[in-house]
């Protein structure tokens, strides 16, 4: 048997996939945001007392959606998986599922979706979902081995999940719609610069022309974390302009979005890791936040 053979056959023979496994490979804490952002998309989108049922189908849809793209990044990227310590025991890069068990696995997940989003809310949602899915995969994973910019490239698909949850009750994109499009979309910016800079060593092993890699005094990172957070302070108010929200989400989202931003300075300024951190858990602390006093002001 030629070598070509038995890697072939040892592809095959690999040990059965675990739950664990699977479920690893939907990026659940990624996931558990988008679900969160979709839900919140959907309820902002439609009345004020939503069908429950249609939201379950129309935020289990987006989710299963994410869920079959995380499956399907995480078979393209398996080689430079292997090579970053925080994914190399994944369970592609670590063989404990074949790829092709991985790819199959992708695009059942993606399919089911898109076809729930199409019957159970309507095609525009499934529009938008089946764009995700192609900017992920199509467009933002291989520009990320070729360009800095493949941030902001990312940052479109991980966007649209509130639109998808919008449009599901909405029927339309809309002012309110596009709203929250441009928050969740600035406000990754800072949130990928500062895990950017935690892990810029694994980016560079992994060959990944991130701005931290190709700039490695930070300045660059820094200054579009600055950039985008003031960016993200008068659009983070606009859903109070567009009316699906009130005075008290004003002004919640006004003191947000400036500790945001001072948190963006600091790193900025220092590009230290201890400032990174701490960009990173103000930005994960911040969407929630947003999305709750939006909602809790709607009533």
């Amino acid at each position: 048997m030629d070598s070509a053979s038995s890697i072939a056959v040892a592809d095959v023979r690999r040990p059965d996939a675990t739950f664990a496994d699977y479920f690893a490979l939907t990026k659940p804490r990624l996931n558990f945001l988008v679900v969160a952002t979709s839900a919140a998309g959907y309820y902002l989108g439609g009345p004020a007392r939503p069908d429950l049922v249609a939201m379950t189908q129309a935020v289990g849809g987006t989710a299963l959606v994410a869920a079959g793209a995380a499956a399907l990044n995480q078979f393209y990227e398996r080689d430079t998986d292997a090579l970053m310590r925080r994914t190399r025991l994944r369970p592609l890069p670590d063989s404990r599922m074949s790829p092709g068990d991985a790819r199959a696995f992708g695009y059942a997940l993606s399919i089911a979706g898109l076809v729930l989003l199409g019957v159970r809310a309507n095609l525009l949602s499934a529009g938008l979902a089946l764009a995700t899915l192609v900017i992920y995969l199509a467009i933002y994973t291989p520009s990320k081995r070729l360009t800095p910019l493949s941030t902001l490239i990312g940052a479109v698909p991980g966007a649209l999940p509130a639109l998808i949850g919008w449009t599901a009750s909405h029927g339309s994109i809309a002012l309110g719609g596009a709203t929250l499009f441009g928050i969740v979309f600035l406000w990754q910016i800072p949130h990928f610069m500062a895990i950017m800079w935690m892990c810029r060593e694994d980016y560079a092993n992994a060959g990944f022309p991130m701005l931290a890699v190709v700039d490695p005094n930070g300045r660059r990172a820094g200054r579009h974390a600055v950039v985008y957070a003031a960016a993200l302070v008068p659009v983070s108010l606009l859903p109070a302009v567009a009316g699906i929200a009130g005075a008290v989400y004003f002004a919640s989202a006004l003191v947000l979005s400036i500790a945001l931003l001072v948190l963006a300075a600091r790193f900025s300024a220092t590009r230290s890791n201890s400032a990174a951190r701490a960009l990173f858990l103000g930005s994960i602390t911040y969407l929630p936040l947003v999305w709750i006093v939006m909602i809790g002001d709607r009533w």
